[in-house]
Protein backbone atom coordinates (compact mmCIF):
# COMPACT_ATOMS: atom_id res chain seq x y z
CA UNK A 1 0.00 0.00 0.00
CA UNK A 2 1.17 3.14 -0.65
CA UNK A 3 2.07 5.78 2.26
CA UNK A 4 -0.16 8.48 0.76
CA UNK A 5 -4.22 7.49 1.95
CA UNK A 6 -6.37 10.28 -0.12
CA UNK A 7 -9.33 7.86 -1.36
CA UNK A 8 -11.97 6.24 0.87
CA UNK A 9 -11.36 2.77 -0.99
CA UNK A 10 -7.67 3.34 0.40
CA UNK A 11 -9.11 4.78 3.82
CA UNK A 12 -11.24 1.50 3.97
CA UNK A 13 -8.15 -1.09 3.20
CA UNK A 14 -5.79 0.75 5.34
CA UNK A 15 -8.69 0.56 7.77
CA UNK A 16 -9.21 -3.64 7.52
CA UNK A 17 -5.71 -3.63 8.05
CA UNK A 18 -6.87 -3.46 11.77
CA UNK A 19 -3.33 -2.00 13.01
CA UNK A 20 -3.74 -0.74 16.69
CA UNK A 21 -0.91 0.59 18.26
CA UNK A 22 0.51 3.77 16.29
CA UNK A 23 2.74 7.05 16.93
CA UNK A 24 0.78 9.68 15.60
CA UNK A 25 1.39 12.91 14.38
CA UNK A 26 -1.82 15.72 13.29
CA UNK A 27 -0.86 18.62 10.85
CA UNK A 28 -2.57 21.52 11.06
CA UNK A 29 -3.40 24.45 8.61
CA UNK A 30 -1.08 26.49 10.30
CA UNK A 31 1.28 25.98 13.57
CA UNK A 32 1.38 29.82 14.38
CA UNK A 33 -2.79 29.55 14.59
CA UNK A 34 -3.93 28.22 17.96
CA UNK A 35 -5.12 24.57 17.78
CA UNK A 36 -8.57 26.21 19.14
CA UNK A 37 -9.07 28.43 15.92
CA UNK A 38 -7.35 26.21 12.66
CA UNK A 39 -7.97 23.16 10.97
CA UNK A 40 -6.56 19.76 9.99
CA UNK A 41 -4.65 19.32 7.12
CA UNK A 42 -2.97 16.28 7.12
CA UNK A 43 -2.70 13.15 10.08
CA UNK A 44 0.48 10.78 10.20
CA UNK A 45 -0.01 7.62 11.51
CA UNK A 46 3.01 5.02 12.06
CA UNK A 47 1.69 2.17 13.08
CA UNK A 48 4.20 0.11 15.44
CA UNK A 49 4.36 -2.92 13.89
CA UNK A 50 4.62 -1.55 10.17
CA UNK A 51 7.84 -0.56 8.68
CA UNK A 52 5.90 2.62 7.00
CA UNK A 53 4.04 5.41 8.15
CA UNK A 54 0.72 6.66 6.29
CA UNK A 55 -0.05 10.20 5.45
CA UNK A 56 -3.94 10.64 5.64
CA UNK A 57 -5.45 13.60 3.52
CA UNK A 58 -8.09 15.75 4.77
CA UNK A 59 -6.82 19.02 3.37
CA UNK A 60 -4.09 19.83 1.25
CA UNK A 61 -3.95 21.34 -2.33
CA UNK A 62 -1.96 18.47 -3.71
CA UNK A 63 -4.19 15.85 -3.25
CA UNK A 64 -7.84 14.72 -3.03
CA UNK A 65 -9.93 14.82 0.33
CA UNK A 66 -10.98 12.45 2.91
CA UNK A 67 -14.06 13.07 4.79
CA UNK A 68 -12.63 14.39 8.58
CA UNK A 69 -15.03 12.34 10.22
CA UNK A 70 -13.44 8.92 8.55
CA UNK A 71 -10.60 9.68 10.10
CA UNK A 72 -11.68 10.46 13.45
CA UNK A 73 -13.31 7.00 13.29
CA UNK A 74 -10.29 5.58 12.27
CA UNK A 75 -8.47 6.94 14.94
CA UNK A 76 -10.76 5.90 17.52
CA UNK A 77 -10.49 2.33 16.53
CA UNK A 78 -6.79 2.39 17.86
CA UNK A 79 -5.98 1.05 21.12
CA UNK A 80 -3.13 2.50 22.10
CA UNK A 81 -2.00 6.13 20.39
CA UNK A 82 1.62 8.04 21.23
CA UNK A 83 2.04 11.45 20.51
CA UNK A 84 4.25 14.67 21.29
CA UNK A 85 2.50 16.85 22.99
CA UNK A 86 -1.23 15.19 24.35
CA UNK A 87 -2.47 18.65 25.39
CA UNK A 88 -2.39 19.82 22.09
CA UNK A 89 -3.35 16.62 20.32
CA UNK A 90 -6.52 17.25 22.40
CA UNK A 91 -7.87 20.51 20.85
CA UNK A 92 -7.78 18.37 17.40
CA UNK A 93 -9.11 14.80 18.68
CA UNK A 94 -10.39 14.21 21.72
CA UNK A 95 -10.02 10.63 22.66
CA UNK A 96 -8.84 8.13 25.53
CA UNK A 97 -6.03 6.27 25.19
CA UNK A 98 -3.20 8.75 24.51
CA UNK A 99 0.32 8.41 25.65
CA UNK A 100 2.62 11.54 25.87
CA UNK A 101 5.88 11.08 24.48
CA UNK A 102 6.81 14.81 25.36
CA UNK A 103 6.75 13.56 29.22
CA UNK A 104 10.21 11.34 28.20
CA UNK A 105 11.14 14.19 26.15
CA UNK A 106 10.36 17.70 26.89
CA UNK A 107 12.86 19.53 25.10
CA UNK A 108 12.33 17.82 21.59
CA UNK A 109 12.23 19.89 18.54
CA UNK A 110 9.93 18.54 16.24
CA UNK A 111 11.90 18.01 12.80
CA UNK A 112 10.97 20.63 9.73
CA UNK A 113 12.95 20.77 6.09
CA UNK A 114 14.40 23.15 4.10
CA UNK A 115 10.49 23.36 1.77
CA UNK A 116 9.06 24.13 5.59
CA UNK A 117 11.20 26.94 6.76
CA UNK A 118 11.58 28.58 2.64
CA UNK A 119 7.68 28.59 2.37
CA UNK A 120 6.83 30.21 6.30
CA UNK A 121 9.60 32.89 5.41
CA UNK A 122 7.78 33.30 2.24
CA UNK A 123 4.71 33.21 3.10
CA UNK A 124 4.75 34.59 6.97
CA UNK A 125 1.19 35.64 7.24
CA UNK A 126 -0.71 32.81 5.57
CA UNK A 127 -2.93 30.65 7.56
CA UNK A 128 -2.92 27.88 5.79
CA UNK A 129 0.90 27.40 5.23
CA UNK A 130 0.74 23.44 5.50
CA UNK A 131 -1.34 23.11 2.91
CA UNK A 132 1.05 23.95 0.34
CA UNK A 133 4.16 22.74 1.50
CA UNK A 134 4.61 19.62 -0.22
CA UNK A 135 3.60 16.88 1.26
CA UNK A 136 6.70 14.39 0.72
CA UNK A 137 8.35 16.77 2.80
CA UNK A 138 5.61 16.46 5.35
CA UNK A 139 6.57 12.80 5.37
CA UNK A 140 9.67 13.40 5.52
CA UNK A 141 9.64 15.12 8.64
CA UNK A 142 6.67 13.12 10.48
CA UNK A 143 9.19 9.91 9.27
CA UNK A 144 12.43 11.45 11.45
CA UNK A 145 9.92 12.20 14.01
CA UNK A 146 8.85 8.83 14.63
CA UNK A 147 12.48 6.95 14.14
CA UNK A 148 13.57 9.84 16.73
CA UNK A 149 10.75 9.73 19.25
CA UNK A 150 10.03 5.57 19.30
CA UNK A 151 13.11 5.18 21.76
CA UNK A 152 10.15 6.57 24.18
CA UNK A 153 7.49 4.66 23.41
CA UNK A 154 8.53 1.82 25.81
CA UNK A 155 9.20 4.40 29.01
CA UNK A 156 7.34 4.79 31.96
CA UNK A 157 4.96 6.99 31.93
CA UNK A 158 3.85 9.42 34.80
CA UNK A 159 0.33 8.76 35.06
CA UNK A 160 -0.64 11.77 36.72
CA UNK A 161 1.24 14.21 33.80
CA UNK A 162 0.08 12.17 31.16
CA UNK A 163 -3.84 11.71 32.20
CA UNK A 164 -5.05 14.66 34.47
CA UNK A 165 -2.44 17.51 33.59
CA UNK A 166 -3.44 17.52 29.36
CA UNK A 167 -6.99 17.71 30.04
CA UNK A 168 -7.10 20.47 32.98
CA UNK A 169 -5.04 23.08 30.80
CA UNK A 170 -6.60 21.67 27.28
CA UNK A 171 -10.21 22.72 29.41
CA UNK A 172 -8.96 26.17 30.23
CA UNK A 173 -7.19 27.02 26.69
CA UNK A 174 -10.58 26.01 24.90
CA UNK A 175 -12.44 28.60 27.25
CA UNK A 176 -10.45 31.66 26.05
CA UNK A 177 -10.45 34.61 27.19
CA UNK A 178 -12.92 37.99 26.41
CA UNK A 179 -11.29 41.25 24.79
CA UNK A 180 -11.63 44.40 24.18
CA UNK A 181 -10.48 44.37 20.59
CA UNK A 182 -9.61 47.94 19.88
CA UNK A 183 -7.11 48.25 23.19
CA UNK A 184 -5.80 44.59 22.81
CA UNK A 185 -4.58 46.30 19.48
CA UNK A 186 -3.46 49.02 21.36
CA UNK A 187 -1.24 47.29 24.01
CA UNK A 188 -0.18 44.52 22.54
CA UNK A 189 0.01 45.88 18.53
CA UNK A 190 -1.83 42.36 17.49
CA UNK A 191 -4.89 42.56 15.39
CA UNK A 192 -8.07 43.03 17.33
CA UNK A 193 -10.74 40.44 17.97
CA UNK A 194 -13.43 39.41 20.83
CA UNK A 195 -11.71 36.58 22.22
CA UNK A 196 -8.10 35.58 22.23
CA UNK A 197 -6.45 31.87 23.25
CA UNK A 198 -3.92 31.43 25.72
CA UNK A 199 -1.23 28.24 25.78
CA UNK A 200 0.40 26.18 28.78
CA UNK A 201 3.65 24.51 28.56
CA UNK A 202 3.99 22.71 31.71
CA UNK A 203 7.47 20.87 30.13
CA UNK A 204 9.33 23.18 32.37
CA UNK A 205 12.05 22.10 34.45
CA UNK A 206 9.66 22.46 37.86
CA UNK A 207 6.72 21.43 35.81
CA UNK A 208 5.78 25.15 36.80
CA UNK A 209 3.44 26.44 33.05
CA UNK A 210 4.50 29.10 31.45
CA UNK A 211 1.62 30.48 29.07
CA UNK A 212 2.36 32.76 26.61
CA UNK A 213 0.81 32.63 22.41
CA UNK A 214 1.74 34.80 19.52
CA UNK A 215 4.17 36.27 21.44
CA UNK A 216 2.26 37.69 24.85
CA UNK A 217 3.77 36.32 28.07
CA UNK A 218 0.23 35.77 29.35
CA UNK A 219 1.60 34.78 32.83
CA UNK A 220 3.30 38.06 33.15
CA UNK A 221 0.74 40.49 32.22
CA UNK A 222 1.73 44.29 33.12
CA UNK A 223 0.45 45.04 36.09
CA UNK A 224 1.03 48.88 35.69
CA UNK A 225 0.79 50.00 32.35
CA UNK A 226 -3.37 49.05 31.76
CA UNK A 227 -3.13 46.64 29.33
CA UNK A 228 -4.88 44.19 31.78
CA UNK A 229 -8.21 46.16 30.95
CA UNK A 230 -8.25 44.99 27.63
CA UNK A 231 -9.40 41.72 29.03
CA UNK A 232 -12.61 41.91 29.83
CA UNK A 233 -15.48 39.48 30.93
CA UNK A 234 -17.93 37.58 28.70
CA UNK A 235 -20.73 37.57 31.10
CA UNK A 236 -21.21 39.90 34.01
CA UNK A 237 -18.26 40.26 35.42
CA UNK A 238 -14.47 39.04 36.65
CA UNK A 239 -13.98 37.55 40.20
CA UNK A 240 -10.08 36.33 41.00
CA UNK A 241 -9.58 33.53 43.32
CA UNK A 242 -5.97 33.97 44.91
CA UNK A 243 -4.22 31.69 47.24
CA UNK A 244 -2.50 33.18 50.53
CA UNK A 245 0.82 33.10 51.42
CA UNK A 246 0.93 29.71 49.22
CA UNK A 247 4.81 28.70 49.44
CA UNK A 248 4.98 28.71 52.89
CA UNK A 249 1.75 26.48 52.75
CA UNK A 250 3.15 24.20 51.06
CA UNK A 251 6.15 24.14 52.67
CA UNK A 252 4.57 23.70 56.11
CA UNK A 253 2.48 20.34 54.77
CA UNK A 254 6.03 19.22 53.90
CA UNK A 255 7.29 20.06 57.37
CA UNK A 256 4.28 18.78 59.32
CA UNK A 257 3.65 21.98 61.13
CA UNK A 258 0.81 24.43 61.56
CA UNK A 259 0.46 27.86 61.71
CA UNK A 260 -2.82 27.84 63.82
CA UNK A 261 -4.27 31.27 61.58
CA UNK A 262 -5.21 32.05 58.61
CA UNK A 263 -3.06 35.26 58.08
CA UNK A 264 0.68 33.30 58.17
CA UNK A 265 2.14 36.58 57.20
CA UNK A 266 0.90 38.27 60.00
CA UNK A 267 2.17 35.42 62.10
CA UNK A 268 6.12 35.96 60.91
CA UNK A 269 5.56 39.43 61.56
CA UNK A 270 5.38 38.53 65.34
CA UNK A 271 7.74 35.83 65.02
CA UNK A 272 10.21 38.54 63.20
CA UNK A 273 8.93 41.18 64.98
CA UNK A 274 8.67 43.55 61.96
CA UNK A 275 5.45 45.04 59.77
CA UNK A 276 3.42 43.30 57.26
CA UNK A 277 5.50 44.01 54.38
CA UNK A 278 9.32 43.45 55.83
CA UNK A 279 7.42 40.22 56.67
CA UNK A 280 6.57 38.31 53.24
CA UNK A 281 9.91 39.87 51.62
CA UNK A 282 11.93 37.94 54.57
CA UNK A 283 9.92 34.78 54.44
CA UNK A 284 9.97 34.46 50.56
CA UNK A 285 14.36 35.70 51.02
CA UNK A 286 14.64 32.70 53.22
CA UNK A 287 12.22 29.80 51.30
CA UNK A 288 14.09 30.17 48.40
CA UNK A 289 17.50 31.50 49.34
CA UNK A 290 18.08 29.64 53.02
CA UNK A 291 17.41 30.46 56.11
CA UNK A 292 19.48 33.66 57.81
CA UNK A 293 21.12 33.23 61.17
CA UNK A 294 19.17 35.08 63.59
CA UNK A 295 15.67 32.91 62.36
CA UNK A 296 17.26 29.54 62.84
CA UNK A 297 15.67 29.23 66.26
CA UNK A 298 11.96 29.56 64.88
CA UNK A 299 10.76 26.26 65.31
CA UNK A 300 9.47 26.63 61.51
CA UNK A 301 12.48 27.31 60.03
CA UNK A 302 14.17 24.45 62.33
CA UNK A 303 12.36 22.30 60.38
CA UNK A 304 12.83 23.79 56.60
CA UNK A 305 16.62 23.09 57.43
CA UNK A 306 16.09 19.66 58.19
CA UNK A 307 14.17 18.64 55.55
CA UNK A 308 16.25 20.40 52.68
CA UNK A 309 19.35 18.64 54.13
CA UNK A 310 17.09 15.18 54.24
CA UNK A 311 15.72 15.80 50.73
CA UNK A 312 19.32 16.32 49.69
CA UNK A 313 20.91 13.24 51.37
CA UNK A 314 17.86 11.23 49.30
CA UNK A 315 18.79 13.10 46.28
CA UNK A 316 22.22 12.53 46.32
CA UNK A 317 22.17 8.94 47.43
CA UNK A 318 18.97 7.66 45.48
CA UNK A 319 19.66 9.63 42.77
CA UNK A 320 15.71 11.55 42.36
CA UNK A 321 13.59 13.07 44.46
CA UNK A 322 9.70 12.76 43.90
CA UNK A 323 7.01 15.15 44.31
CA UNK A 324 4.55 14.42 46.38
CA UNK A 325 0.57 14.44 44.64
CA UNK A 326 2.13 13.75 41.12
CA UNK A 327 5.13 11.73 42.15
CA UNK A 328 7.22 13.36 39.18
CA UNK A 329 10.89 12.89 39.44
CA UNK A 330 13.48 15.20 39.55
CA UNK A 331 16.67 12.92 38.50
CA UNK A 332 20.17 13.81 39.63
CA UNK A 333 21.03 12.56 35.90
CA UNK A 334 18.86 15.49 34.52
CA UNK A 335 19.91 18.46 36.42
CA UNK A 336 22.76 20.38 36.23
CA UNK A 337 24.23 22.57 39.18
CA UNK A 338 21.79 21.81 42.02
CA UNK A 339 22.56 22.31 45.57
CA UNK A 340 20.09 22.09 48.46
CA UNK A 341 18.31 24.83 48.42
CA UNK A 342 17.33 24.88 44.81
CA UNK A 343 16.10 21.38 45.14
CA UNK A 344 13.83 22.49 47.50
CA UNK A 345 12.53 25.15 45.32
CA UNK A 346 12.30 22.53 42.33
CA UNK A 347 9.82 20.70 44.81
CA UNK A 348 8.26 23.58 46.06
CA UNK A 349 6.93 24.57 42.32
CA UNK A 350 6.52 21.45 41.10
CA UNK A 351 4.33 20.35 44.33
CA UNK A 352 2.52 24.05 43.46
CA UNK A 353 1.62 22.79 40.38
CA UNK A 354 0.47 19.04 41.57
CA UNK A 355 -1.58 20.75 44.27
CA UNK A 356 -3.08 23.17 41.47
CA UNK A 357 -4.04 20.62 38.85
CA UNK A 358 -5.63 18.70 41.44
CA UNK A 359 -7.99 21.80 42.14
CA UNK A 360 -8.58 23.06 38.82
CA UNK A 361 -9.57 19.66 38.19
CA UNK A 362 -12.02 19.85 40.99
CA UNK A 363 -12.87 23.71 39.74
CA UNK A 364 -13.69 22.06 36.05
CA UNK A 365 -15.85 19.22 36.80
CA UNK A 366 -17.99 22.05 39.53
CA UNK A 367 -18.15 24.49 36.15
CA UNK A 368 -19.65 21.90 33.45
CA UNK A 369 -22.38 22.58 31.78
CA UNK A 370 -22.44 26.11 33.65
CA UNK A 371 -22.31 29.47 32.14
CA UNK A 372 -19.48 30.69 34.73
CA UNK A 373 -15.97 29.76 33.05
CA UNK A 374 -12.57 29.39 34.55
CA UNK A 375 -10.53 31.76 31.88
CA UNK A 376 -6.82 32.11 33.12
CA UNK A 377 -4.87 30.18 35.61
CA UNK A 378 -1.18 31.79 37.31
CA UNK A 379 0.58 30.14 39.95
CA UNK A 380 -1.96 30.72 42.81
CA UNK A 381 -4.23 33.25 41.42
CA UNK A 382 -7.89 31.61 39.43
CA UNK A 383 -9.34 33.91 37.01
CA UNK A 384 -13.24 33.38 36.43
CA UNK A 385 -15.72 34.83 33.69
CA UNK A 386 -18.86 34.58 35.94
CA UNK A 387 -22.83 34.64 35.09
CA UNK A 388 -24.38 36.77 38.19
CA UNK A 389 -27.28 33.81 37.74
CA UNK A 390 -24.24 31.24 39.01
CA UNK A 391 -23.04 32.71 42.30
CA UNK A 392 -23.97 29.57 43.94
CA UNK A 393 -21.23 27.85 41.95
CA UNK A 394 -18.80 30.32 43.34
CA UNK A 395 -19.29 29.16 46.89
CA UNK A 396 -18.45 25.45 45.78
CA UNK A 397 -15.29 26.36 44.32
CA UNK A 398 -14.27 28.22 47.52
CA UNK A 399 -14.89 25.27 49.26
CA UNK A 400 -12.74 23.05 46.85
CA UNK A 401 -9.88 25.17 48.11
CA UNK A 402 -10.68 25.23 51.93
CA UNK A 403 -10.96 21.28 51.74
CA UNK A 404 -7.16 21.30 50.34
CA UNK A 405 -6.97 23.30 53.69
CA UNK A 406 -6.04 26.83 51.61
CA UNK A 407 -6.37 30.67 53.09
CA UNK A 408 -8.03 32.57 49.73
CA UNK A 409 -8.50 35.75 49.10
CA UNK A 410 -10.92 37.54 46.56
CA UNK A 411 -11.28 40.65 43.81
CA UNK A 412 -13.89 40.94 41.27
CA UNK A 413 -14.34 43.80 38.53
CA UNK A 414 -15.37 44.49 34.96
CA UNK A 415 -12.21 43.86 33.44
CA UNK A 416 -9.14 42.01 34.15
CA UNK A 417 -6.92 45.65 35.36
CA UNK A 418 -9.43 47.26 37.69
CA UNK A 419 -10.15 44.60 40.13
CA UNK A 420 -11.38 45.27 43.52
Amino acid sequence: MFWIVESFDQLKRFYNIGYKEAYIEVIPYSYKTHPTETSVSLVYIRPLDSPKGYMLAIDHSEVMRLNSEYIAELISTYDTLWVWGKKEFLHLYARKNINDLSLSSPNYEMETTRAHKFLQQKYPNKKDINRIIPIVKHYESCEKNYNNLKQYINEPINEFYNDTVPLVFNAIERNGIQVDPQLFEDYFDKPGKNKIYTQYNYRTTTTRPSNRFGGINYAALNKENGCRKAFIPGNDKFVEIDISAYHPTLAASLIDYNFNTEDIHGEFAKMYKVDYKKSKELTFKQLYGGVFKQYKHLEFFQKIEKYVSELWDKFENDGYIECPISNHRFKKDKLENMNPQKLFNYLLQSLETALNVTILWEIIKTLRGKNTKLVHYCYDSFLFDVDNSEEKVLNEIKLIFKKNKLNIKEVSGLNYGEMN
